[in-house]
């Protein structure tokens, strides 16, 4: 019963069409707040997960990392162990170092990362090269993969060069008592050879060259079983947490499991500050549209006066007459809301297929704005529309349930 009177009440014409208008008026602010808030939220998820693909074409799905110091060591049966674990597709071993860089009369710094053949299996880098091909072999020399940045500095031709880059790196276990009149005594030396170009985004393109380990491995004197972070891949349908949670018991206090997302806190953290924030701030579209409710109900419980002293007069409670207003403040809100998912959800559909909204400037790695589609975004704004809706009901509702009975005498 109570539906019926409020749909009947939302649908009949009113004696002054004001009522109608801003009511109609409510459901627009309602439905434009809700459609802004789905499409820019679905904007910040295509972003988020633009930088996660990236990202996960350099960093692990997990990494195990020494709790203190730079290296960790891990034996044959320990890495055995690892590997039977359920839900773990692959381990690479990797050892990352910084080094001075020089090739003719250039130089650079820069951070060389050594990994061993199962890392394509753990990072997607191969098909992140622009120039030449991924080959970390070492059958004439050691091989290694440049970021575009780098090779840039350097002025390197990786498709074309057969010159080696020279690689200075301090020795592990340098100390004051080396001359300082030769400083050459406190760096290893090696050479590579540049055979590819990877292009990520700067933060990699800047600052890192891939090679293989046993590179590193000799350069710095490391045991077979010594490395800076093992990187895992995990099998589709498994949980992350589960198995970061079976290493780090089978690993103990030493180390630190970290998810890819725990990799890059920082630039995670403030991506979905940035979300939230946008969301309390496109949240007062809709505080706006509360303030329409509250006055299109006030003007419908003043026309109601008469059905409602009749309904009073028939038995009906306080609670009932309320609850028929604040059903009618949620037919309100939940019109705007169905009008506006549908909006978003068709706005968000165009610009997935045809990029309507470009981003301009021609150098990114994507023409137009990602839109990326979430339930529990939708869930979040539902449920904003349902609590602004009920407290912008509430006393337009209290005051409808609390009016006297004014019978005329006839």
């Amino acid at each position: 019963m109570i539906w019926q009177f409020a749909l009947r009440y939302f649908r009949a014409r009113k004696s002054t069409s004001a009522i109608n208008i801003i009511a109609w008026v409510s459901v627009g602010a309602i439905a434009v707040g809700t459609a802004a808030l789905i499409t820019v939220l679905s904007v910040f998820n295509g972003f988020t997960g633009l930088v996660k693909s990236l990202y996960s074409s350099f960093y692990p799905t997990l990494k195990v990392a020494p709790a203190t110091g730079k290296t960790i060591i891990l034996t044959a049966s320990q890495l055995k162990e690892i590997a039977a674990i359920p839900g773990v597709a692959h381990y690479s071993q990797s050892i990352e170092e910084k080094a001075v860089l020089r090739f003719g009369n250039e130089q650079t710094i820069a951070v060389l990362k050594g990994v061993d053949t199962a890392f394509r299996s753990v990072a997607g880098l191969q098909d992140k090269i622009v120039r030449g091909r991924f080959d970390l072999s070492h059958e004439n020399g050691y091989q290694a993969i440049f970021g575009m940045g780098i090779e840039t500095a350097l002025g390197v031709d990786v498709e074309h060069s057969l010159v080696p880059v020279n690689v200075y790196m301090p020795k592990r276990d340098a100390n004051s008592n080396l001359n300082a009149a030769l400083p050459e005594q406190a760096l290893n030396t090696g050479v590579i050879y540049p055979v590819g170009t990877f292009a990520i985004q700067q933060e990699f393109d800047s600052k890192y060259i891939l090679t293989d380990i046993s590179f590193l491995r000799n350069l710095l004197n490391m045991s077979p079983g010594e490395m800076s972070s093992l990187e895992l891949s995990v099998k589709p349908g498994y949980s992350e947490k589960k198995v970061k949670r079976k290493v780090q018991e089978l690993l103990g206090d030493t180390v630190k499991v970290l998810t890819r997302v725990e990799q890059n806190a920082t630039i995670y953290n403030i991506m979905q500050t940035e979300k939230w924030v946008v969301y309390v701030f496109l949240s007062f579209i809709l505080v706006i549209a509360a303030f329409n409710m509250i006055g299109s109900l006030s003007m419908l419980v003043i026309e109601k006066q008469k059905d409602i002293t009749i309904l009073k007069a028939m038995g009906s409670r306080n609670s009932l007459i309320q609850r028929i207003f604040l059903t009618e403040g949620l037919i309100i809100a939940g019109a705007g809301s169905v009008i506006g998912f549908s909006l978003a959800i068709t706005i968000c559909l165009l610009q997935q297929h045809f990029g309507l909204v470009k981003l301009g400037g021609g150098s990114f790695l994507i023409d137009a704005f990602p839109v990326e589609m979430h339930l529990d975004d939708f869930i979040l704004v539902s449920v904003t529309i349902l609590v602004i809706g009920v407290l912008a009901s509430w006393y337009p509702a209290k005051r409808a349930a609390s009016q006297e009975i004014a019978l005329k005498a006839t």
